[in-house]
């Protein structure tokens, strides 16, 4: 998996990817550019077999303001409705590229995680904050719908649908302790061991059977639009599949051995 990318940061070490975005400055805002080149770097990891566990961390003290008021919202307001669509399409597109991706994605936040960034870290699998994380889907502040990148949708599964429109209606923050309190958050950590609990968290993950983590984040994402019965059926072709891994034979062999099992992801 490529690490040479020109609009953010990126990191791979022991098959672990730690993304953020580079702007600490301006609280890591979005950019046409950086929107467009996670999108791809996020489809390529599909194909990746060298990374096992994204983080997305923040940079500076900050996770993302989202949109960068400049260099996208100011040009937004010149489109026309064709170019729009475009936009929102890419939007929507690197939320796809998260939860289709095949690997499991921690989102490690501190400071503002607001508009898209607050997209980012609900389309991640995990999230870790600090007490100053301030998470807010402020898009009606900016005169836009709260129905922003797959947020009516994925939001309500996360939170419940009523504090979920809380917050996409208000546009208000979520404080940290909330966003752990509603499920939002998995824990929260202090800000200087934010990056290690992240890296700690992504290490025992990595450790595990990575094909069937994949099956798991597969089957995460398809079975929202299934039936029980469906979905009973996808899990029982999933799981069999997994029991023909050489993970699964080297789990049983450990098991009988009483020794830890240690997987190779195949």
């Amino acid at each position: 998996m490529r690490s040479d990318v020109t609009h953010f940061q990126c990191e791979i070490k022991d098959r672990i990817a730690t993304v953020r975005l580079d702007r600490p400055d301006r609280k890591n805002p979005l950019t046409f550019d950086s929107y467009a080149e996670l999108r791809d770097w996020f489809r390529d990891l599909v194909y990746a077999d060298d990374v096992d566990v994204v983080i997305f961390g923040s940079n500076g003290g900050n996770f993302s303001s989202g949109g960068d008021v400049h260099d996208i919202i100011g040009p937004l307001t010149k489109m026309n409705m064709k170019e729009l669509l475009q936009f929102t399409r890419m939007t929507g597109d690197l939320v796809k590229a998260i939860v289709n991706c095949g690997k499991p994605v921690i989102a490690a936040v501190d400071g503002i995680c607001v508009g898209a960034g607050a997209i980012i870290a609900m389309a991640s699998d995990l999230r870790l904050a600090t007490a100053e994380a301030k998470t807010a889907f402020l898009f009606t502040r900016v005169g836009l719908a709260g129905c922003d990148m797959g947020a009516c949708a994925i939001l309500p599964r996360i939170i419940g649908q009523t504090r979920a429109a809380e917050l996409l209606y208000t546009g208000r923050s979520m404080s940290a302790e909330e966003g752990e309190r509603w499920g939002f958050y998995n824990r929260l950590v202090t800000g200087e061991t934010l990056e290690e609990e992240a890296m700690t968290l992504a290490k025992k993950i990595q450790a595990g059977p990575n094909f069937a983590h994949m099956m798991t984040k597969t089957m995460l994402a398809q079975e929202w639009a299934m039936s029980i019965e469906q979905a009973i059926e996808a899990e029982a072709q999933a799981q069999a599949i997994c029991m023909q891994t050489g993970d699964f034979e080297r789990a049983y062999n450990a098991f009988v051995a009483k020794e830890r099992p240690v997987f190779e992801g195949d």
